[in-house]
């Protein structure tokens, strides 16, 4: 039993850890790039980069939503609910997208405002979210497919359409920030059309892909008219996530506030930090998204038992890849320290934001893989939502906001304030874990899913 487990989770853990890691190596060149330009071209993306990463978090909870019906519906060998599910969150995702795509092409200055008062950033902010205005349109199409593909025995076809748009991304961004090939140097703009063409192309692809014999497409009868006890399901279980996404999100983007606030060194070194923090976790993000399926399509059949014991291997393996993360990123910050382009202070300032990233991580591991992967995989949601609107607005937020602005501390002493919320959340999370609420079979009716729940406890 124990080899297949390992071998069912390493063929979804994989792809999708390498998904996550060349996603994120499209936000370390930016930094890299732009930092070759100017500290404050580098800063100016990576708030502007804000507001994408609050579409994200629509996205992701769209993507959750979906996966935890999906990966249930595929082991219980349903495809034509799987076709109802792909049509009505796309139609969702279609309608957040374009009020993003309106308001970073309208009001990219407002936007810009609400993360720093330096006009120079402002400038430079609003210029890039002008001109990727269009990629979340494209991209709230294509993450839909992508994911619908991961949870269908596809997680390889999609990690490879998925890097190959990061490939497009990074040579473009090279050739169109300096003007390589012949191309024209167009700075931060460059950036910002890189991502455009790359996402154009993930969702050509992604979207042809799907047309193929077996494959989940999207039936315009479905779209236009949603099954409504599909849709009923899937608010209910999707709501709770999008709320803690919410919740976590703009309680992280706050971080990204006070920081901003603090002045452009500590800014540029946040946003350093949080690249290489999202480098770094790209393997626990795996296990958490490979661990939800798995478990998922075990609940989906039936086996509840043998889900819970997936389950309890997950937390084990979360810890130690987060005790790996955290300690990889120690080995990796001189060199990391030597490639960014910082004046001593903000050099200064990273050096230490490593040593409280590396905790961070361990905590964000273990999190990530029960809340995000486990509960989700039984639409045990709302845990995460009251969890972390709890520990964000409750405690780290009030306490980073009062330490940089009442208490006026020093720049590294309300970051490590900032990163105390998924250490905070371990206890809870652990007791939570012990209940065991999330062992459910969705596909089965309520009273059954109750009783079999209660039997597996």
């Amino acid at each position: 039993m124990n080899r297949e487990f390992y071998k069912k989770l390493l063929s979804l853990v994989l792809p999708i850890a390498f998904q996550q890691f060349m996603l994120s190596l499209v936000s370390a060149s930016d930094a890299l790039m732009l930092g070759l330009i100017s500290q404050d071209a580098l800063s100016a993306v990576s708030l502007a980069g804000q507001v994408t990463f609050l579409f994200n978090l629509f996205l992701t909870a769209f993507s959750m939503g979906t996966s935890m019906l999906a990966a249930q519906y595929w082991g219980k060998g349903d495809k034509e609910s799987l076709e109802k599910i792909l049509a009505f969150v796309l139609r969702i995702c279609l309608i957040v997208s374009f009020v993003f795509f309106i308001g970073t092409l309208c009001f990219p200055r407002q936007l810009m405002y609400c993360f720093t008062s330096e006009s120079g950033l402002i400038n430079g902010g609003a210029a890039y979210l002008k001109a990727s205005a269009i990629s979340y349109l494209l991209c709230g199409v294509s993450q839909i497919y992508l994911c619908i593909m991961k949870n269908t025995g596809c997680a390889v076809k999609s990690t490879l359409i998925s890097s190959t748009a990061v490939i497009i991304n990074l040579s473009l961004n090279a050739a169109l920030i300096f003007g390589l090939w012949k191309f024209p140097a167009l700075g931060i703009a460059g950036a910002a059309y890189a991502t455009v063409i790359a996402r154009a192309a993930e969702m050509l692809w992604a979207v042809f892909d799907s047309t193929g014999a077996e494959r989940i497409r999207l039936r315009f009868r479905f779209f236009l008219h949603a099954d409504h006890a599909l849709k009923t399901s899937y608010r209910r279980y999707s709501l709770p996530i999008l709320g803690n996404q919410l919740a976590w999100g703009c309680g992280f983007m706050m971080y990204s506030v006070v920081m901003g606030h603090m002045g452009s060194d500590a800014v540029a070194a946040n946003s350093i930090a949080n690249i290489a923090k999202n480098l770094m976790i790209c393997f626990c993000i795996g296990i958490a998204n490979g661990g939800s399926i798995l478990i998922g399509n075990e609940l989906g059949a039936g086996k509840l038992k043998q889900a819970k014991e997936y389950g309890g291997k997950l937390c084990r393996i979360s810890i130690a890849g987060g005790i790996a993360s955290g300690a990889l990123l120690l080995l990796c910050s001189p060199v990391i320290l030597r490639v960014a382009s910082l004046n001593a202070q903000a050099s200064e300032y990273l050096t230490w934001m490593f040593f409280i990233c590396s905790y961070y991580l361990v905590g964000k591991s273990v999190n990530s893989t029960t809340i995000g992967g486990i509960f989700s995989a039984g639409g045990d949601t709302r845990f995460g939502l009251i969890c972390d609107t709890i520990t964000l607005w409750c405690v780290t937020v009030p306490l980073g906001c009062i330490a940089a602005f009442v208490l006026h501390w020093p720049v590294l002493a309300v970051y490590f304030v900032l990163n105390l919320d998924e250490i905070v959340k371990l206890p809870a999370v652990y007791k939570h874990y012990k209940e065991y609420r999330w062992v459910k079979n969705l596909t089965s009716p309520p009273d059954t899913a109750q009783k079999t729940t209660a039997e597996c406890s």
